[in-house]
């Protein structure tokens, strides 16, 4: 007679392995990435989008960035080994294996694009997918361990989404989803290079040459001040080019100050908790930032 505990342990082993899945796609950058698609999709409309066309550009767009996050998790998984930061990601514990990982990162590739080209349109799955062969091929097979300007240049891969909201909704890109790409590319550096200083020892150790690891803690700070001016005077530029109201406005000031502020506080302190608060604020300001945008055109269009 079969022990009741067993087809328990073969829940548990299930439930561990559909975990090391989803840990494979990065949920949390996930999450951030549809922050900034949804709210894109309102502007471009200039009211609400269909649900169905909204749920459709999002499960896309999710499908395409995780498959992306799993694709880098292989390629770093000997980084990833080193780092404190990473060392319970499941390549490096062993829940799972390269190629398992590969293979369903492939799968979550064809069924984004698929999904996209099928219930969206072929210019939303052309970007989402160009977007991860940017993130995989420039960003973590050659630029990662090679160039500080790593994650500036690597950070495009980040911003896509944008466009990806935009086309969904107008089969179409211009110049107003042009700065929306250009916000989050100018915000990516000072995000990251706040994270990056309080894992300095960590990149230092995998010989990953982020910022904070090959230049001094004033150098990288003075840059974070100088991206941040150019991304408070971007996200006003899109008030003019995107046609928002006050209400975007007055947000994209009030976000921006406080940003700048840290900014400056940063370099000021230098230390890593005074880093972290820049990276957690730069969070909180980009998700405020686009949610000020949705609620801007459902307030002028309601």
């Amino acid at each position: 007679m079969a022990s009741p505990a067993l087809p328990l342990v073969g829940l548990r082993a299930r439930g561990a392995k559909v975990r090391s899945y989803v840990a494979l796609t990065k949920p949390r950058i996930i999450e951030l990435l549809l922050v900034t698609t949804l709210p894109t999709m309102f502007v471009a409309r200039g009211g609400v989008p269909s649900v169905t066309l909204m749920v459709a550009t999002l499960v896309g767009g999710a499908l395409a960035a995780g498959g992306a996050n799993a694709i880098n998790m292989v390629v770093d998984r000997d980084i990833d080994k080193v780092m404190h930061r990473t060392r319970k990601r499941p390549l490096v514990t062993g829940e799972m294996t390269p190629r398992a990982a590969l293979i369903f990162a492939l799968a979550l590739e064809v069924a984004a694009f698929a999904e996209l080209w099928g219930l969206v349109n072929l210019l939303s799955a052309v970007l989402a997918v160009s977007a991860t062969l940017f993130y995989v091929f420039v960003y973590t097979l050659w630029l990662k361990r090679t160039s500080s300007q790593n994650i500036v240049i690597g950070g495009a891969a980040g911003a896509v989404p944008v466009l990806v909201g935009w086309a969904a909704v107008t089969d179409s890109l211009g110049w107003a989803p042009v700065v929306l790409f250009a916000i989050i590319f100018i915000w990516t550096p000072p995000h990251f290079w706040a994270l990056a200083i309080k894992y300095r020892e960590d990149y230092e150790a995998a010989k990953v040459p982020m910022m904070p690891v090959v230049a001094s803690f004033e150098s990288v700070a003075r840059q974070i001040i100088l991206y941040t001016v150019v991304l408070v005077a971007t996200s006003v530029l899109f008030s003019v080019v995107g046609h928002m109201g006050a209400v975007y406005l007055a947000a994209a000031l009030v976000l921006g100050a406080v940003f700048l502020a840290s900014a400056v506080q940063l370099r000021r302190q230098q230390t890593p908790k005074a880093a972290m608060r820049l990276f957690q604020y730069s969070i909180s300001y980009l998700t405020l930032l686009f949610l000020a945008m949705a609620g801007d055109v459902l307030i002028r269009h309601h």
